[in-house]
């Protein structure tokens, strides 16, 4: 063994599995990085002297003589401001050809905020999406996740909400992105100029699959940054989970751990909650939110990713098309945001609420009119405005392409009402109905 500048170097390694090398070494740390022959590798187990790290790339070529440097640290992220508007890796270097930003280092994945230093969320973080800001209010500090099919144009969504959402800072996670995907991203971010706000770390399909494990925590890092250094409202927007779940998945089976329920880790509870947990409401005013995408496979919700998530998050946003305006929106049957009363008629117009519940009513009753319709039975002229008011319903109010502020979410809602229906059939209290309805 030599040392070089303070780094020790091993050339003896006892043990070679599909994705992990052994070796008997002293004085390292968990998490801490090394390298195996110029291949970067992380300690996952320490038995006494032994060591076990996991090699990102594969142990495929490594001979039991090759060099082992470890680094003395565990992957860490420089912060600062000058992260705003930049485009990095699962290491955090820069993959937009900019200069690499000064800042300090930080160590990612460390635990989650001490719930003494937590403040019960009550602010409302806006979307200009009215499927989430009428009917499944965000609130600062939420944790919730987009269920989406893989066809869907969740990404579309993502960008959306990013451009739109008012909030200080976005940092946006990629985890087996396509290269279209990811300058789509890139494009929609400088095209509307607001790149000064976004700090994007992406993982690519062509990137090895083991490094979007790093992903989530790079992300989190720079938001705890902005969130407490800053008081900064941060949006963590993280897509896709499930393609990170499928990575543990990779490490857990090469590491020959037995796997649990769809051939996920056993782990793979407490490794979805220590990312989402790390969404906080600081009593100073910083605030880290997280949507995320979980793509399901044909629909199934039961599948041990989006059944865990739905344990961790405050609910959960369905995207859907819809066949009758051919538009994709978000249902409101299967969207829920838990923590909607926190700011729904406080933080937002006193008619919000029961403009909400009115108008999912009547979609449910246009719902049921359908089923009739199908089966063949006669529809009442209720059944038929039901019909009409769904339509309008979906393309004014639901569908992800529509852009309003709350104020004018709930306006839209009062012409529906008044165009479709009358005010007995919409059952809102009458003080609301004498300020609000569309004469």
């Amino acid at each position: 063994m030599a040392a070089k500048a303070f780094q020790k170097i091993y050339t003896k390694i006892t043990q070679i599995t599909k994705a992990t090398c052994t070796l008997k070494a002293t004085g390292v740390g968990y998490d801490e990085l090394a390298s195996i022959d110029g291949r970067l590798a992380q300690v996952v187990k320490i038995m006494d002297d032994e060591v076990t790290l996991q090699v990102f790339a594969g142990t495929e070529g490594i001979k039991t003589n090759a060099e082992v440097v470890f680094m003395g640290k565990a992957p860490s992220l420089k912060v600062s401001e000058q992260l705003a508007g930049r485009f990095f890796n699962a290491y955090g270097d820069p993959i937009d050809g900019g200069p690499i930003p000064e800042g300090f280092d930080i160590e990612i994945g460390g635990p989650s905020v001490n719930p003494v230093r937590r403040k019960q969320p009550s602010e409302l973080i806006a979307t200009g999406i009215a499927g989430i800001d009428l009917n499944n209010t965000l609130v600062t500090g939420q944790k919730i996740p987009f269920f989406a099919d893989p066809d869907q144009p969740f990404n579309q969504v993502m960008a959306m909400v990013a451009m739109r959402a008012k909030s200080d800072k976005i940092i946006l996670g990629g985890m087996g992105m396509t290269n279209d995907d990811y300058l789509y991203f890139k494009n929609v971010f400088s095209n509307a100029g607001a790149l000064d706000r976004i700090v994007s770390f992406i993982n690519t399909t062509e990137d090895p699959s083991v490094e979007r494990l790093l992903i989530p925590d790079m992300s989190l890092a720079a938001a705890e940054y902005f969130a407490v250094e800053k008081n900064e409202k941060v949006l963590v927007l993280l897509t896709d989970m499930t393609n990170y779940a499928d990575a543990l998945a990779i490490v857990s089976n090469r590491m020959d751990q037995i796997p649990s329920k769809d051939s996920m880790p056993g782990s793979l509870y407490s490794d979805l909650a220590k990312i989402y947990e790390k969404a906080v409401q600081f009593p100073e005013g910083g605030s880290i939110t997280i949507i995320a995408v979980t793509t399901l496979s044909g629909g199934d919700i039961t599948h041990a990713v989006p059944d865990n998530t739905g344990y961790i998050t405050e609910g959960q946003l369905y995207l859907r098309r819809d066949s009758d305006v051919g538009k994709v929106i978000v249902d409101p049957f299967r969207s829920l945001s838990r923590l909607k009363q926190l700011v729904t008629g406080k933080k937002t117009r006193e008619d919000h609420p029961q403009v909400m519940n009115a108008a999912v009513r009547l979609y449910a009753d246009a719902a049921n009119a359908k089923t009739k319709m199908e089966n063949g039975f006669d529809l009442t002229d209720y059944d038929m405005r039901t019909l009409a008011f769904a339509k309008d319903y979906s393309e004014k109010l639901l569908a992800i392409d529509v852009n309003l502020d709350t104020t004018e979410m709930l306006d839209v809602a009062w012409e529906l009402f008044s165009e479709h229906f009358t005010p007995a059939e919409v059952n809102i209290k009458q003080s609301l109905v004498d300020k609000y309805w569309k004469k």
